[in-house]
């Protein structure tokens, strides 16, 4: 009997399902989609303090918005909001390692940007590969093709101004010794362990005649004229007390690497 109830109740069920459904219609909520209502319930609720009005409340002035920075003068455009650096100088003025020597970062951004290694226009009747020291502007140039030249920003020492004219160089050292003159010496007691009867003082990122040293001849004889590196890159684009034209120290390994042998001077 219990066999014979179970095939009926199934369909009873199933016509009970089938009803069920037929009684429920899904119809979609279209005015979702409305703008009015979509607009209704996204505005904004504003905080109303009692007692103020807010149109009689004074606006703050309209700032413009910087477009630019007067940082590099260069083909990279410092735009407001991004990093200040440039990338290019950042990598002229890295820390350097070199024959067991390393020369510090040189904090760039301290020093006047007219002074940074950089390639310019620049007329002149002078050769390329000649090297010309202008002692006004605390500049030296590499004379290239094209009307073009490497611009370096130099320090001038008492000795840097004291001589001008032409002449060769007669020799490139890397990281040279330095030995202070004998009026030197004579002046500065304390200078006599680095007097030239005992050898000078040794090579270093310390010495002051730095990284390189490029030793200026005219008609066969030593002017005791050095273009060179140096440790104090403060000096740059200044007189400094002593010395004769200082570079900073990366940028005198550029000019080494560039400068032919037995290129010609021009001190102005």
């Amino acid at each position: 009997m219990m066999a014979d109830l179970l095939p009926v109740s199934r369909h009873l069920l199933a016509a009970t399902a089938l009803a069920t459904l037929s009684a429920c219609s899904v119809i979609p909520d279209t005015g979702a989609t409305d703008p009015d209502r979509f607009v209704q319930e996204t505005s904004p609720v504003f905080y109303r303090p009692e007692g103020i009005d807010p149109q009689k409340v004074r606006r703050l002035p309209v700032q413009p918005v910087p477009q630019s920075r007067d940082l590099f003068r260069t083909q990279f455009h410092q735009t407001y909001g991004l990093p200040t650096f440039n990338p290019v100088h950042q990598a002229m003025y890295a820390q350097r390692d070199e024959d067991d020597f390393t020369l510090p970062a040189i904090p760039y951004k301290r020093i006047d940007p007219r002074f940074l290694r950089q390639e310019v226009d620049y007329t002149t009747n002078e050769r390329p590969g000649t090297i010309v020291v202008d002692t006004r502007s605390h500049y030296l140039y590499f004379i290239e093709p094209g009307g073009k030249a490497m611009r370096y920003g130099v320090g001038l020492g008492a000795a840097g101004y004291a001589w001008h004219g032409r002449g060769v160089i007669q020799s490139k050292q890397k990281w040279p010794r330095w030995t202070p003159p004998a009026e030197m010496v004579a002046r500065e007691p304390q200078m006599r362990p680095l007097s030239a009867e005992r050898g000078g003082m040794n090579p270093g990122p310390t010495n002051p005649l730095g990284a390189r040293a490029l030793y200026i001849y005219q008609n066969g004889k030593d002017t005791l004229y050095r273009v060179h590196g140096t440790p104090d890159w403060q000096s740059i684009g200044k007189a400094a007390s002593s010395g004769c034209v200082r570079m900073l120290n990366q940028d005198v390994m550029d000019l080494y690497n560039r400068v032919p042998d037995k290129a010609e001077i021009v001190v102005l």
